[in-house]
């Protein structure tokens, strides 16, 4: 995935940059950049691998070696930014946040139309920030060429720049799939993908970026350089998993709707039967916990935690590449309460089952410490299509999806015919994927929130809502 955060400023602005960039750390793992801008110096930048080690870390150093009244950062979980561009535009800093599924038809047109060249990464892969870059100074001016860059890409990008002035343009994606805030002090004015990384360092809400609209953000004011579109397409995921919990994306804070869901997901298992001798239900830790909380509220079963991660010195279970690392990571920051698991009938609220790796090796973990039954629900629906509007999984393909893979292994090529079936646990088809699943993961039952139950918990009108991942429809 990935984040951004910038401040235009009176004054020196690097203190709040860094703590506003480093706030937005549970997004990605791969890169961290940061570029200013000093009347002085000029522009700055500075990138880091943040693989093994967190972003603070590695710019701690950062108020010795940087300086300046306006600045951005990001953090990248794909290639190294933010870059520094000179063209007929002027000498920028530029980062970005999406993905760009045509991009090797967006460089070959370049190139054959320009003459020019990129500078060329391992394998001879080129940087997206540089292509942006490239589509954008093809155009007189910023904003045009921000809608032309939008425009010809396949995927989503939403666009931070700071130019050679001080002043920070912003734009959001064409429909909204991320959301960009802007914050206000007496200082001057921020912009971040994360409301509560300024509402931390002093800001207040000004506003938030609807589809497609650009902004230029001075120390004095915002100025509107190009008025949002009508439709909106905002990451239901944001919600589900990825969005951190204080945030609030157009108006919906991101923990009140996780416990709304759980709220939703147990008002339905009431209502069908599915949760007697139940004795705790707990979070897949941490994301799925809020989930939980709504769940054991509303079914008045206790909410315990069974296990806990142990944090302090293990990385995040992703960062390594290598599939069988990260999955040895996740199992040893698994640390039991054999209270809470021997004997008992758990129930287990997950914000996800993407590819079910790791949550097959969590149940087994609690099978090995007593557990008499571990049952699963997903605070989701069935993830039946890789994301193809932003890079927030690693994913190569739709049959590395769990769903995915358990519906060929039931009907082969003809179950793939019949994805909405499978999703719906109201159908034969959607039963039968619940019963795989079980028997493969040992649970003693599972069920997915529905679309129609997540959309409901976000509250906001199903037309403005991005549901891909779940349904396919764009």
């Amino acid at each position: 995935m990935g984040g951004f955060f910038g401040v235009a400023s009176k004054n020196d602005c690097m203190v709040d940059v860094f703590f506003g960039v480093d706030y937005h750390s549970h997004l990605g793992t791969r890169r961290g950049g940061l570029a200013a801008y000093d009347e002085t110096i000029g522009l700055q930048r500075e990138i880091h691998n943040i693989e093994n080690s967190p972003f603070r870390t590695k710019f701690e150093n950062i108020f010795d070696e940087m300086k300046g009244k306006a600045a951005i950062g990001c953090i990248s979980d794909s290639d190294p930014q933010p870059l520094l561009i000179r063209s007929h535009l002027g000498t920028y800093a530029i980062c970005i946040i999406g993905i760009i599924n045509n991009a090797k038809d967006l460089i070959d047109k370049y190139l054959e139309v320009s003459g020019g060249h990129f500078d060329s990464m391992t394998g001879g892969a080129v940087n997206n920030t540089e292509l942006v870059a490239a589509l954008i100074s093809q155009k007189k001016d910023f904003v045009e060429g921000i809608k032309y860059a939008q425009d010809s890409i396949e995927g989503t990008a939403s666009i931070l720049i700071l130019t050679d002035k001080g002043s920070i343009i912003a734009a959001r994606d064409k429909v909204g799939r991320i959301p960009v805030h802007i914050g206000k002090s007496d200082e001057g004015y921020c912009v971040s993908f994360e409301s509560f990384a300024y509402t931390k360092l002093g800001y207040e809400d000004d506003s938030e970026l609807g589809p497609g609209e650009i902004v230029e953000i001075t120390a004095d004011g915002v100025k509107q350089l190009a008025p949002a579109g009508k439709e909106m397409k905002i990451c239901a995921f944001l919600w589900s998993y990825y969005g951190y919990p204080t945030s609030n994306y157009e108006g919906v804070n991101v923990e009140a709707m996780r416990c709304r869901n759980g709220e939703i997901m147990a008002a339905s298992d009431m209502e069908k039967g599915n949760i007697s001798d139940i004795d705790y239900v707990g979070g897949v830790p941490d994301s799925g916990t809020p989930h939980a909380i709504g769940y054991a509220n509303k079914s008045d079963i206790p909410f315990a935690r069974p296990f806990i991660k142990y944090t302090p010195t293990w990385p995040r279970s992703f960062m390594p590449a290598n599939q069988k690392e990260r999955d040895k990571v996740a199992k040893m920051k698994q640390i039991p309460v054999h209270e809470l698991i021997q004997d008992k009938n758990l129930l287990f609220v997950d914000d996800s089952i993407v590819r079910g790796t790791q949550l097959k090796e969590t149940v087994e973990f609690l099978y090995d410490n007593g557990a008499k039954a571990v049952h699963m629900r997903s605070a989701c629906p069935p993830i039946m299509y890789g994301c193809k509007f932003l890079n927030f999984s690693r994913g190569r393909g739709d049959m590395e999806l769990l769903a995915r893979r358990v519906i060929q292994e039931l009907e082969g090529d003809e179950g793939q015919k019949h994805i909405e079936e499978y999703s719906d646990s109201n159908t034969d088809r959607g039963r039968a994927l619940r019963e795989a699943i079980c028997k493969k993961f040992n649970f003693a039952s599972l069920e997915f929130q529905s679309l129609e139950g997540i959309i409901k918990a976000i509250g906001i009108e199903p037309c403005k809502l991005c549901t891909y991942c779940w349904s396919g429809k764009e």
